[in-house]
């Protein structure tokens, strides 16, 4: 594809209100708060073990927890001060795993240790890329060097950077793109250079004209326009996940069960590629992630730059407070993000934006029996059939639900968005994934 191009419509998904508040406003760097709790799983794959102890002093950048497996990476101390406690802390799936909690000295004192990695080959890219602790930063969690780390049969000849961010209220990607322009770039030469990619197409949504504007003058002035690419997405959800994205910009099926390198692509959130070029300029790891501050209740929305590990509710009296008591706290879009119990908890990497919700905002209707509309089969971009899906959970039928391919949904909640009968679809499904896996693991 060439710059200017436009997307393929692809099948389903919804249109969404966009509620792009926060768009406009430069982001704001956060002090460091008073603690931080640095979980040691944030990430897809292993949990990292402590390789620190209560009582030790810490800096920022050094490595707090890592792990030998081969689908995990490291995590950093994002302020310096002294671990106050490393102690089991509770997961939004309801699983616990060891967190580091430290103590801020407010010096934010750089890691001594830190210092520019040398590159000169695809093994000691991957290895930098391992050593940044960078994940998928749209909200994935999928190590970034283990998503680069293709096997020899593999030929991929497609980067796709994702900058769709089609979320309502999000704007830390688009940020990114009027901010770091340059960052951006860099990254992806890089990856190209290093992994032997060709073509790179970068997928904004059409409702970000001055990103793609500048990222387009930027490629023709750096004179890549032949390799590196900016396609026009439509404003219309969900073209931010991968698989659907894949399809938009290169025509390309990924099938169930397959991932994007066995179409020839790899895709890279345009935040992860970025954090990926400042990582090789100066060899300090992802220890700050951009978060949109937003909703009813929030008195100041804003994108804020905070230490990963923050407390929400810090982030909250930095945005000024709450302007109402919140009926809802999200962490991340209203669409695939989680329900926070309180805002005690911590921001990990893959958190993009905080989403403090009145009353009003999260008007809730009771659900009532399906009235088998078709209504969420005509919306599902996976081409699944949810209230079939639904009804075959209940039944605990694993031999319909595989009949239905039920792994194959993304969860990106397009049916429940249109259900009128507001049923509780997506949780549904979350449920059928369980259930034919338990039945695998039985069967095993």
């Amino acid at each position: 594809m060439a710059n200017g191009e436009t997307a393929t419509k692809i099948r389903g998904g919804v249109n969404v209100p966009h509620f792009k508040n926060t768009a406009e406003s430069g982001s704001v760097k956060m002090p460091s708060p008073p603690s931080v709790i640095l979980p040691l799983q944030q990430h897809i794959g292993a949990p990292c073990q402590p390789t620190v102890k209560a009582g030790d002093k810490v800096a920022v950048g050094q490595v707090i927890g890592d792990a030998d497996a081969h689908i995990s990476a490291p995590i950093h101390a994002t302020v310096s001060g002294i671990v106050k406690a490393v102690s089991p802390y509770p997961l939004a799936e309801g699983t616990y795993v060891d967190a580091v909690h430290i103590k801020s000295d407010g010096n934010d004192t750089l890691y001594s240790e830190i210092k520019k990695t040398d590159v000169k080959n695809r093994d000691d890219f991957l290895k930098a890329v391992r050593q940044s602790g960078i994940i998928g930063m749209g909200g994935a969690g999928f190590p970034t060097h283990v998503k680069l780390t293709l096997k020899d049969d593999v030929k991929v000849n497609t980067l796709i950077i994702n900058g769709a961010e089609c979320e309502p209220y999000i704007t830390a990607d688009y940020r990114e793109m009027m901010e770091n322009c340059a960052h951006i770039l860099s990254g992806i030469a890089r990856v190209m250079e290093y992994i032997g990619i060709k073509n790179c197409i970068i997928g904004i949504e059409s409702n970000k004209p001055k990103a793609i504007s500048l990222l387009t003058d930027n490629i023709i002035a750096q004179g890549v326009q032949e390799r590196v690419s900016v396609v026009e997405l439509p404003a219309c959800y969900p073209y931010g996940a991968e698989k659907v994205l894949v399809k938009a910009v290169t025509g390309r099926t990924i099938l169930p069960g397959s991932l994007p390198s066995d179409a020839g692509a790899v895709v890279l959130n345009i935040s992860t590629v970025s954090a990926l070029s400042c990582y090789l300029d100066t060899g300090i790891p992802l220890t700050h992630k951009r978060i949109t501050v937003d909703g009813g209740a929030i008195a100041k929305p804003q994108n804020v730059i905070v230490p990963i590990g923050t407390p929400v509710r810090d982030i909250v009296n930095f945005c000024g407070g709450y302007a109402e008591e919140p009926d809802k706290i999200i962490i991340g879009g209203p669409m695939m993000g989680t329900a926070a119990s309180d805002d005690s908890i911590p921001v990990f990497k893959s958190n993009n934006a905080i989403l403090c919700l009145t009353a009003k905002e999260t008007y809730r209707q009771k659900d009532r029996a399906c009235i088998r509309c078709s209504r969420c089969g005509q919306a599902c971009p996976m081409n699944l059939v949810p209230n079939f899906i639904e009804r075959y959970a209940e039944r605990n039928n694993v031999g319909m639900l595989r009949t239905l391919s039920v792994s194959g949904c993304i969860e990106c909640g397009s049916c429940a968005y249109v259900c009128p009968a507001r049923r509780p679809l997506v949780q549904s499904i979350r449920r059928a994934k369980q259930i034919e896996k338990k039945a695998v693991t039985e069967n095993a």
